[in-house]
C-alpha cells in the first residue's frame, strides 16, 4: 500500500499508472486464461476436444461464411462461432487456423447463380435472412456453413440447427449449443486414420449391395455413401460368413423381408457375447406405400415372421404388431375429390408417416430435428438383467396404434371422431440397449452341440456376454433408407418427393453409428445446452432511447466525476 501512496503522492504519478499498465497488458499477453462463470459452461472446451485438438499435428484450416451484413441473431452466431475457434485455436499447438469468408463477394449475379449451384452441391446451403426494421424488410443471402480442410480433404460444417417449426431465436440458440460437436465432428473424421469395420448383413431379403456384381437396391443409395465416407465398410452373409467381434465393430440388419435360420441367429447371438454392437432396422409388417398406389383404396398389413420375436425379447425389446399412427406427420399426396373428371389431389398430414423426436436428453438424439418414420410399429422394453434401456425416438403427444391385421388406408382419417382416438403419446420407436447381454441360447444345447456351435460361429460358445455391448433396435427400417423417385433417383436419407425438406434422419443414422463404434467422448459434446434468456422485446423498444443515452452518457459522467475527486483531492492537500 505505501508504494502505491508514494506514486499517487509523486507528481509524475500518472507517468507511473501508465507505466503499470503497460506491464499488466504485456503480462497478460503472455499468460492468460479464461474463467467460465457461466452456469451451462457456454465458453468452456470439453475434454475430448482438448484431446482432439492436441493431437493435431499438421494444419486444419477453416473457412467460416457466415459474414456480411447480418441480422442480430445470425450476428451473435457468429461471434459465438469466433470465440469458439478462437478457444480452439489455444489448444491445437498452433495447427488450427480459421478465416471469415464472404464467397460472393464482388461477383455479378450469374457468377453468384454458378457459385450457390457449387457450394449447394459440396453441402453448403444458402439460407435467405429476413429482418424487420421499423416495419421495413430486407432480405439477403447468406451462407451459416464452413469449410473444414486437411491435407487434400475438406469437409462442409452446416453451422445451423433445429427444429422445423422452431422460431429463429430459439433454432440460432440451438444452432450456437452444437457448434463445438459439429467442428469436433468435422476434425476427428479428416484427421483419423484408423476406420472402424462395419457390417451389411445379407441373405434374408434385405435391400442388396453387392460389390462383387456392382448391384445396389437404389434404397439404401445414401446409407451406402455414408458408411463408405466414415467407415470400412462391407457385406456379411449370415448363411456363409463368420462374425467376430474383434475384427467387425458394428453389424447393421437392415429391413430384412424373410425369416431367419435359427443356424443365423446363432451367429448373431454368439457375435454379441463376444461385445459386437448391433443395429436392428426392422419392419415387423409389411407395409409399404407402393401397395397403397396398386391397390388405390387400402390394403392389409401383414406380419412378415422373421423368427426374431424371442431373440429381440431375451435383449430387452418387443416391436409390435401394430401400425403407428400421429397427428403430428408428414405430408403426402392424397386425392381428395374430383373435378371435371380430373383427381383433385393435395398434400395432407399422413398419419402414418409420423415425425418422431427424442424424449431422452442422449447424445444420439438430443438437439435433432424430427426424423421422418413410414409405416413404424411401437416397441415394448421388457426386463432384461444388467441391460440399461435408453428410449431414443418417440412419437408425439396425439398418437394411436392400430393392431393386425391393420387396413391401411389414405383415408385412414375422416372425421373429427377418428382425430379424437389419438390418444396416447411418446409411443416408442427407437430404443438403446447396453450392457452385458444373456444368450438366447443358454442353457438349451448339450456339450457336443456346443462344440459344432463353435465350429459354426469361430469361437467357443459363451452363454453371457464377456464384454458390455450395445444395441439399437428401430422399429421402421425406413428411417434409414431412402425414397426413389423416377424423376430425381434416390433422394437424400429423411427427405420425400415433392416435399424440400430435409428432416434429421440422416444425422440422427450418423449419430447412432458413432455412438456404436465411435468416439464416445466427441457425441457427448451433442449433451451442451444453452438456456434461451430472451429480453421483451416491447420494453426494448419503449426505452430504447433511455438506454442509449444511459450507455453514452453515463460512462463520460463517470469519468469526469473521478477526475474532479482527483483534482479536488489535489488542491485539498497542496492548499494545505
Amino acid at each position: 500500500m505505501k508504494i502505491f501512496e508514494k506514486i499517487l503522492n509523486h507528481k509524475f504519478w500518472w507517468a507511473g499508472i501508465i507505466a503499470l499498465f503497460a506491464i499488466i497488458l504485456f503480462a497478460s499477453s503472455l499468460l492468460h486464461s479464461r474463467i467460465d462463470l457461466t452456469k451451462e459452461k457456454r465458453y468452456s472446451l470439453s475434454p475430448s476436444t482438448k484431446k482432439l485438438l492436441s493431437k493435431l499435428n499438421e494444419d486444419v484450416e477453416i473457412d467460416v461464411y457466415l459474414t456480411g451484413n447480418l441480422s442480430s441473431g445470425f450476428r451473435k452466431l457468429k461471434i459465438a462461432t469466433d470465440e469458439l475457434l478462437e478457444n480452439y485455436r489455444e489448444y491445437s499447438n498452433g495447427n488450427l487456423h480459421f478465416n471469415f469468408i464472404k464467397p460472393d463477394a464482388g461477383l455479378n449475379d450469374s457468377t453468384k447463380s454458378l457459385l450457390y449451384d457449387s457450394l449447394v452441391r459440396i453441402g453448403i446451403k444458402p439460407f435467405n435472412n429476413k429482418e424487420y426494421t421499423n416495419d421495413e424488410k430486407s432480405e439477403r443471402w447468406i451462407f451459416p456453413s464452413a469449410i473444414v480442410k486437411y491435407k487434400d480433404k475438406m469437409l462442409a460444417v452446416d453451422l445451423m440447427s433445429g427444429k422445423s417449426g422452431m422460431d429463429e431465436e430459439s433454432t440460432l440458440n440451438y444452432s450456437e449449443a452444437l457448434l463445438e460437436f459439429k467442428f469436433d465432428d468435422a476434425i476427428n473424421k479428416l484427421t483419423k486414420t484408423e476406420f472402424p469395420v462395419v457390417a451389411y448383413a445379407a441373405g434374408n431379403g434385405e435391400p442388396e449391395i453387392d460389390f462383387t456384381n456392382r448391384k445396389l437396391d437404389p434404397k439404401v443409395y445414401d446409407l451406402l455413401t455414408l458408411m463408405q465416407k466414415n467407415y470400412r465398410f462391407g457385406v456379411i452373409d449370415l448363411k456363409n460368413g463368420i462374425l467376430n467381434a474383434d475384427t467387425i465393430k458394428a453389424l447393421m440388419i437392415v429391413k430384412p423381408s424373410t425369416a431367419f435360420t435359427e443356424q443365423e441367429k446363432i451367429k448373431i447371438d454368439q457375435y454379441i457375447m463376444q461385445g459386437g454392437n448391433v443395429i436392428w432396422c426392422i419392419d415387423k409388417l409389411y407395409a409399404e406405400f407402393d401397395s397403397l398406389l396398386r391397390a388405390k383404396s387400402d390394403f392389409v398389413a401383414f406380419d412378415k415372421n422373421l423368427n426374431l420375436e424371442d431373440q429381440l425379447f431375451k435383449y430387452g425389446v418387443r416391436i409390435n404388431s401394430d401400425l403407428l399412427q400421429d397427428i403430428n406427420s408428414a405430408k403426402q399426396p392424397i386425392i381428395v375429390g374430383n373435378a371435371g373428371g380430373k383427381p383433385q389431389i393435395e398434400r395432407l398430414p399422413f398419419p402414418y408417416y409420423p415425425l418422431l423426436s427424442s424424449p431422452s436428453n442422449h447424445p444420439i438424439a438430443k438437439n435433432l430435428d424430427h426424423v421422418l418414420s413410414i409405416f413404424p410399429s411401437s416397441i415394448d422394453t421388457v426386463k432384461a438383467a444388467g441391460i440399461t434401456k435408453t428410449i431414443l425416438l418417440a412419437s408425439d403427444t396425439n398418437s394411436r396404434t392400430i393392431s393386425t391385421p391393420a387396413i391401411v388406408s389414405l383415408q385412414s382419417v375422416k372425421t373429427e371422431e377418428d382425430i379424437k382416438t389419438f390418444t396416447k403419446g411418446n409411443i416408442t420407436v427407437a430404443v438403446l440397449l447396453e450392457g452385458k447381454f444373456t444368450s438366447l441360447y443358454a442353457n438349451r444345447f448339450s456339450k457336443i452341440l456346443q462344440d459344432s456351435i463353435q465350429q459354426l460361429t469361430g469361437v467357443a460358445f459363451l452363454t453371457t456376454a464377456i464384454k458390455v455391448s450395445k444395441q439399437i433396435v428401430l422399429s421402421d427400417a425406413d428411417i434409414v433408407t431412402n425414397v426413389v423417385t423416377q424423376t430425381e433417383g434416390a433422394l437424400p436419407m429423411g427427405t420425400q418427393q415433392f416435399e424440400n425438406y430435409q428432416f434429421a434422419n440422416r444425422e440422427f443414422f450418423l449419430n447412432c453409428m458413432d455412438y456404436l463404434v465411435g468416439d464416445a467422448g466427441i457425441l457427448e459434446t451433442r449433451n451442451k445446452d444453452f438456456a434461451l434468456r430472451l429480453l421483451d422485446k416491447n420494453k426494448i423498444n419503449e426505452e430504447k432511447t433511455l438506454w442509449q443515452l444511459i450507455n453514452i452518457i453515463a460512462p463520460i459522467l463517470l469519468v469526469l466525476f473521478v477526475g474532479l475527486i482527483i483534482q479536488w483531492r489535489r488542491k485539498k492537500k497542496y492548499a494545505a
